[in-house]
């Protein structure tokens, strides 16, 4: 094995002609005034021909997938190993990025909070628990008589596709309408959607009016719901009112159900997690595009945490995300150093956390 890189006559951009051993195995800063070929001999040199060497040594079909670089204006060179470069760049300056998405870190935490976090009921404090079907029958039958209603089943909730077989196969069950995206539609005509659009799909599994010997198909049409989503819908038509009930968790004191809890949930780029009332900008009247923001400007809706009070209220080890995110570097390390896992636990945030 060589110990050192040799070049010659390297006269790539600003090199003119030059000799240089570089030690291999070892860290060696390349210095010197704006213009004097710094990057000249570290990138289009060093860097091109280690690129293109081991791009050449690849297959054919390998080497259509990548982008091979030009052999750079040198003599000779040898000791080269297959080479990366890091490049320095600006990151986007948007209000919406943090540490922790700029570095994906986020993304870890998102799936640590889906699937370790317990919600609790952000109105009165209780833990939330699942709702069994007696229950959610007796809300709906509870409703004044003569009441309206549409129950739907939401299959697609704020997702991007243009879901052109599941809309099929609720029409080949026998479905005719369904509410996509707030709007009332057809089952029986061709619906097109733009794929790239985040929709939201409901289907209307029956409609009902709230009056005496309707339990059995009230109940048909829940347990009919809950066939193809977590979550059912009872909209109430007159006033174009939607009550969610979830067999997965609500607040047995208040009545509130919890949507499904995944990771879009604690995404404050997605409407599923956003603070409804600052767009998960974390702030009060100012533009996306805003440079210039004030201590003074927190939403004090989510009190600058970006999320909805429902993501908000799950809990990790004692503390929402929110407030984990506010935590400085060495605070966070120190609380992952302590916190103390069931075996479960263990199983499920192992490699997470290592992240």
């Amino acid at each position: 094995m060589q110990k050192f890189i040799q070049i010659k006559g390297a006269r790539e951009h600003n090199l003119k002609n030059i000799d240089i051993s570089i030690p291999r195995d070892a860290i060696t800063v390349i210095t010197g005034p704006s213009g004097s070929g710094k990057s000249s001999l570290a990138i289009d040199t060093i860097f091109a021909e280690g690129q293109r060497r081991y791009v050449e040594s690849l297959s054919a079909y390998s080497r259509q997938f990548l982008e091979q670089m030009q052999k750079p204006d040198i003599d000779y060179i040898e000791g080269l190993s297959p080479s990366i470069a890091i490049d320095q760049r600006t990151v986007s300056r948007s209000p919406r990025s943090t540490l922790g998405t700029i570095t994906e870190i986020y993304d870890y935490l998102r799936v640590v909070y889906t699937r370790l976090g317990k919600p609790f009921c952000y109105n009165c404090g209780s833990e939330i628990l699942p709702q069994e079907s007696k229950n959610i029958l007796k809300a709906v039958l509870s409703l004044p008589e003569n009441t309206r209603i549409q129950v739907l089943s939401p299959i697609v909730k704020d997702r991007k596709g243009n879901y052109h077989k599941e809309l099929q196969e609720m029409r080949s069950e026998g479905f005719v309408r369904a509410r996509i995206d707030n709007v009332m539609s057809d089952l029986t005509h061709d619906i097109i959607l733009e794929k790239k659009k985040r929709h939201t799909i409901e289907i209307v599994i029956d409609r009902l009016i709230i009056k005496n010997g309707i339990e059995r198909q009230a109940r048909e049409a829940i347990e009919t719901s809950f066939r193809y989503a977590d979550t059912l819908v009872v909209n109430i038509v007159d006033k174009n009112k939607d009550i969610i009930f979830s067999k997965i968790a609500a607040c047995l004191n208040c009545g509130i159900s919890y949507p499904d809890i995944n990771p879009r949930f604690f995404s404050f780029n997605s409407a599923s997690g956003a603070c409804p009332a600052c767009k998960g900008l974390g702030f009060e009247g100012i533009q996306e595009d805003s440079d210039r923001i004030s201590e003074q400007q927190h939403c004090r809706a989510c009190k600058g945490l970006r999320l909805g009070r429902e993501a908000l209220s799950v809990i990790f080890q004692g503390i929402n995300i929110g407030d984990f995110c506010r935590m400085s570097v060495k605070d966070t390390i120190s609380f992952l150093g302590n916190i103390a896992l069931t075996e479960r636990e263990n199983i499920v945030a192992l490699r997470i956390l290592k992240e």
